[in-house]
């Protein structure tokens, strides 16, 4: 007997094709259907109003594939993974990392996702594999499933594309689950050149079809799905959701079923492409519930979609959101960020239904185990498990592998290669020579080191780090980086913005640039029209003008701009406005957020160090002073950036001093979007006597990645301080963002402290382009920037 029940009544192609074309009010008749049909499902598993997901980490094995597929940007060759100072695989190290930092974010599935069979087009894949002691890409898969569920006690799902029925059976005993999305059975844009998927031999719908049926064969629960807005017919939906109709039936073994919308994404040949239709989208997603029933689980990605479109996605019948990260970027999409899960539960709440974690496998499965499951993988499962309702423990206790259980090993013994996935290594494949620097110190393995856990370094250690050359840099800016891929993702991501400097604010404005409330409403309401997403407003006022002006140009541009994110005022400012009208830090910052202000800027300040303020600025607030008022600005619920001035008077024990100040800071209160490294312009001194320019600031770059990492997770490169070229090569060295375009406007443009510097987001795309690097427009706090 299977886990989900085979669905009824059985609807016909004709039938399906017509429904998916329900607009107006059949369609909402068919949302109120599907929607009903849902909340049965879930009342029959026991878990009425819930909707679920899955916290995991995203682990690329490798991005290197043998099919060539016309929309999509996951995929590289080996040439672009030189360009990118990429590896071609994942190694343990860095699997390991990645997943233990996932696991301290409560993460219990690690989603292994990787191209089909690399080593049949690329010989430097075939290269890699033999000398790491694998016989194929899927033998190194079953190595990093078993390694991961070992050293971790996080259960792999398995997305490694085509398999033969004995790959399968071989793969089952490291995963509890395994998956491959169908996508389509159309023969026409696999045969046809031109078409979404031509020239990819994975990518044939009957091979497809038979890979679904012999992991049912195999028992493995299975997740799978279409793709909908790929080139393919109406009828073709319809015949790709009864084909897994009709698999289901004579398995049970599909535990959900995505239903996914296709997002053009720059750089591929299907760029210009529409996305799909979303009301077509949403008319797939209700139909794919009628037709699969009420027990199967139907997954939309969040992250696919806009906010405000979650809530149609619920009424048409969705009850799980898939696997969302705390931690990586979406690998397959990096231009669309993983909504924050705060964000996505209150969201779903929204829609009338709790949202609750599962595991990689859904509870029906774990629940009959026995079955379904590898009995090796029990224990594993098991420490994860609700023991009653099959979801996700959420105690302490369940991140952490079950005390006493025998782990699954490694590599696993055997007698049969052509039987059990797992690497038979060459004698001496893990040794690595030892460089030291003259310091005496292996600086490569330090910056490892680094990368698996910050908080381990002493302070000499990260100024080692900091004071790296040569091949010692190389090492440090490599793995900085790497860390930045496998966590934050490729995309690089910038803010649509304009600045607005309220030292020229007056009640009665003389001359240029000296401005009004008038002005401001009007600056405000250009910049919006143009595309902007923030506007930051920064600059004390003179002591002639009323200090009430800084809340009233905050209620200004709230009123002449609603939507408009305002980014404002300094701590300087802030401390302005408390001494000059008796407010207490709380109260200031509560009179901002009512006038308006979302969000904070960081800055203020060069290095948290009172020796270097007294050379360099001591016009600055003390350094108590403005730690205790950003910490109040995080208190009240606002956000802001932080910043380094280096390059100057400061040594590099200050530089490392002002990190773990962060760090404590951001500990504390989470409040730190970003961290942005600036060198001061009019200085320009090198840390280490000889270093080339460009080296200065790419040890700073990516020793700011490697320390922050786990606390703050955007390192912001300044392209106004660097030149965007300089810019988007530091970008390499861990960085992720390039901060904002700095639109001048229409109106009033001698108003923006940096007039003149602009990067408009086309130019922006087509500099980051040429490192294989997409380019993302984000808000002022990190989420999906909404045209």
């Amino acid at each position: 007997m299977s886990v989900v029940s085979a669905p009824a009544p059985a609807l016909t192609i004709d039938e399906i094709e017509l429904l998916l074309g329900s607009r107006g009010d059949d369609l909402d008749r068919l949302l109120a259907r599907a929607g009903a049909l849902r909340d049965e499902g879930l009342e029959a598993a026991g878990r009425p109003g819930v909707i679920t997901y899955s916290r995991k980490v995203f682990v690329p094995l490798t991005t290197l594939c043998r099919d060539r597929c016309h929309y999509c940007v996951f995929v590289d060759t080996p040439g672009q993974l030189r360009l990118k100072r990429a590896p071609l695989f994942m190694s343990d190290e860095q699997i390991l990392r990645v997943v233990r930092a996932g696991q301290e974010l409560g993460c219990k599935e690690a989603l292994l996702t990787l191209g089909d069979r690399p080593e049949d087009r690329w010989p430097e894949a075939r290269e890699w594999l033999d000398e790491h002691g694998y016989a194929s890409t899927l033998d190194y898969v079953a190595h990093a499933a078993r390694l991961i569920t070992a050293e971790t006690g996080l259960l792999a799902h398995l997305n490694p594309g085509v398999m033969t029925a004995d790959e399968l059976r071989d793969l089952r005993p490291t995963a509890p689950s395994m998956g491959m999305m169908l996508e389509t059975t159309s023969r026409a844009i696999f045969d046809e050149p031109g078409g979404a998927h031509y020239g990819s031999p994975d990518k044939d719908p009957a091979v497809r079809l038979q890979v679904i049926a012999d992991a049912g064969a195999a028992g493995i629960p299975f997740t799978t799905g279409i793709l909908v807005g790929i080139g393919e017919s109406v009828r073709d939906r319809a015949e790709s959701l009864v084909a897994l109709r009709d698999l289901q039936a004579a398995h049970g073994h599909v535990q959900e079923v995505i239903v996914q919308n296709f997002r053009a994404k720059p750089g591929t040949a299907m760029r210009s492409a529409p996305d799909a239709a979303f009301l077509e989208y949403i008319a797939t997603v209700a139909v794919a519930r009628l037709v699969l029933g009420a027990r199967m689980r139907i997954q939309a990605p969040p992250n696919l979609s806009d906010p405000g479109e979650l809530d149609l996605l619920v009424r048409a019948g969705v009850d799980d959101w898939g696997g969302v990260s705390p931690l990586t970027a979406d690998h397959v999409n990096p231009e669309r960020p993983w909504p924050h899960l705060d964000d996505l539960a209150a969201l779903t709440a929204a829609s009338g239904f709790d949202l609750q974690e599962r595991l990689t496998a859904h509870p029906e499965f774990v629940r009959d185990a026995d079955r379904w499951i590898d009995a090796g993988l029990h224990d594993a499962v098991r420490s994860l498990a609700d023991p009653e309702t099959g979801l996700a423990r959420t105690d302490a206790g369940a991140l952490a592998p079950p005390a006493g259980a025998a782990p699954l090993p490694s590599t696993p013994p055997r007698s049969d290669r052509s039987t059990q996935f797992g690497p038979t290594r060459r004698a001496g494949s893990e040794s690595r020579g030892i460089v030291l620097t003259t310091a005496g110190r292996d600086t490569p393995r330090l910056a490892e080191r680094a990368a698996d856990d910050p908080t381990a370094l002493d302070d000499a250690e990260w100024e080692a780090l900091l004071r790296a050359t040569g091949d010692d840099l190389e090492a440090v800016v490599r793995t900085a980086d790497d860390l930045r891929r496998y966590t934050v993702g490729e995309a690089v991501s910038i803010v649509v913005n304009r600045n607005l400097t309220s030292s020229h604010l007056r009640a009665t404005p003389v001359a240029p640039p000296e401005f009004d409330l008038r002005d401001a409403a009007a600056i405000a309401r250009d910049a919006a029209d143009l595309g902007a997403t923030e506007l930051c407003v920064q600059g004390m006022l003179p002591a002639t003008e009323d200090p009430g002006l800084y809340l009233e140009l905050a209620r200004t541009i709230r009123a002449a701009t609603p939507d408009l994110h305002l980014h404002a005022y300094r701590p300087q400012d802030v401390a302005d406005l408390s001494d000059r009208t008796g407010l207490s830090l709380g109260e200031a910052f509560a009179a901002m957020k009512a006038a308006g202000v979302n969000t904070v800027p960081g800055t203020g300040v060069k290095v948290l160090s009172e020796r270097v303020r007294s050379l360099v600025a001591p016009g600055d607030l003390e350094i108590d002073r403005w730690t205790e008022i950003v910490t109040a600005a995080h208190r009240a619920g606002l956000r802001s950036t932080s910043v380094l001035f280096y390059g100057h008077v400061e040594t590099a024990a200050e530089r490392i001093a002002h990190l773990r100040s962060l760090r404590a800071i951001q500990n504390d209160t989470g409040g730190f979007t970003e961290f942005v490294p600036i060198p001061l312009p009019g200085y320009g001194v090198p840390l280490v006597e000889g270093r080339a320019p460009v080296d200065e600031h790419r040890a700073m770059v990516a020793v700011s990645r490697l320390m922050l990492a786990g606390s703050i997770r955007h390192i912001q490169i300044p392209w106004t301080r660097h030149g965007v070229e300089l810019a988007v090569d530091l970008l390499r060295a861990g960085g992720d963002d390039l901060g904002g375009t700095l639109l001048d406007g229409r109106v009033r443009p001698d108003t923006g402290i940096e007039q003149g510097l602009e990067l408009p987001f086309a130019e922006a795309s087509a500099r980051v382009g040429r490192i294989f690097r997409p380019l993302r427009e984000r808000t002022t706090d990190y989420r999906e920037a909404t045209p």
